[in-house]
């Protein structure tokens, strides 16, 4: 036989153990689904609750997502002894004005239920109206039915949820319509997928109340309040901090001064603005480095953030002010 043939014929049987080791995964229940044995595995819980604690602020909201998560290990424990069961939702809304951590939190909330056990997944898939609402009668049922297929075994995280009411800035019949399809699918995929909705308190408060089976689907509201400018401080430093960058000595009271001053509004981005403030900074420090300078910089001019980057990013930001 030519060594042609011998190799084809190694690849053939290799071939027929893919397929015979692919199929006995399907039957074996000691496996589960292919789909489940090839996926990865969830974090640790005290991995993710690890990253919780380190956010900057949102004690209230740490606090109650702990205690939720408590509260599911130990009734997981009262069922392993045989104890009964205490019917909750797991279903939240979450009140809070932008760039309050809404979605970090649903992420880590997904990864949370997928580590514990109670979801097979914990994965978070994102949408707004747009991801729920069709433009014509029944398609609004067909996407919002596509949107919770893909969260099954996670979380739907429905951000700006408001515009799905009649009252929201959007609202329509066809919001209705997604509004009544996501409570019956609610209640037909009771266990298999959480359905978390965010938006602005007053808002969302309309949203709850347009549709008589809906605030009754969610166990909790839990409110994010806007960052302190002490913590958007923090916030803006550890930015700087995970990009190698650095705040020279006068640039630490002048970030102060421009945070503490920044005009607080129900669209104030928050933790988006503190983000927006040093994306700018650094994009100051580029053209002031970059004009008529040696063809090198040290590395200490590179990452060094000064007091009139921060100045010209601030600058730049009240101009762009609606």
């Amino acid at each position: 036989m030519s060594r042609r043939s011998e190799l084809r014929d190694k690849l053939l049987r290799a071939g027929e153990q893919v397929v015979r080791t692919v199929s006995d995964r399907r039957i074996d229940p000691r496996l589960g689904p292919l789909s489940r044995s090839s996926a990865a595995k969830p974090r640790p819980l005290a991995e993710i609750q690890a990253e919780l604690d380190s956010l900057v602020g949102l004690e209230s909201v740490k606090e109650q997502v702990r205690t939720q998560i408590a509260f599911l290990q130990i009734q997981a424990e009262r069922h392993r002894h045989g104890l009964a069961d205490v019917p909750t939702s797991q279903h939240l809304v979450f009140l809070g004005n932008p760039g309050t951590g809404k979605t970090t939190i649903a992420r880590l909330i997904a990864e949370m239920y997928g580590s514990i056990g109670l979801l097979d997944k914990g994965h978070l898939v994102e949408v707004d109206r747009s991801g729920l609402v069709g433009q014509y009668v029944g398609h609004t049922a067909a996407k919002t039915n596509r949107a919770v297929k893909k969260a099954l075994g996670g979380v739907l995280f429905i951000d700006e949820a408001y515009g799905l009411s009649p009252g929201g800035p959007k609202g329509s019949d066809f919001g209705a319509e997604a509004v009544e399809t996501l409570i019956k699918r609610m209640e037909d995929h009771r266990d298999e997928f959480v359905v978390i909705v965010a938006g602005y308190p007053r808002l969302m408060e309309a949203f709850l109340r347009s549709n008589p089976g809906l605030r009754s689907r969610f166990a909790r509201e839990i409110e994010f309040p806007d960052y302190s400018a002490v913590e958007l401080v923090q916030i803006f430093e550890k930015m700087a901090r995970d990009s190698e960058y650095r705040l020279d000595e006068d640039a630490h009271a002048t970030l102060s001064d421009i945070l503490d001053r920044s005009v607080r509004s129900e669209s104030f981005g928050n933790a988006r603005h503190a983000r927006t403030l040093f994306e700018q900074a650094i994009n100051r420090q580029a053209l002031r480095l970059a004009g008529g300078v040696p063809a090198r910089l040290d590395r200490e001019a590179v990452s060094t953030i000064t007091t009139t980057d921060l100045i010209d990013a601030a600058k730049l930001l009240d101009t762009q002010q609606p």
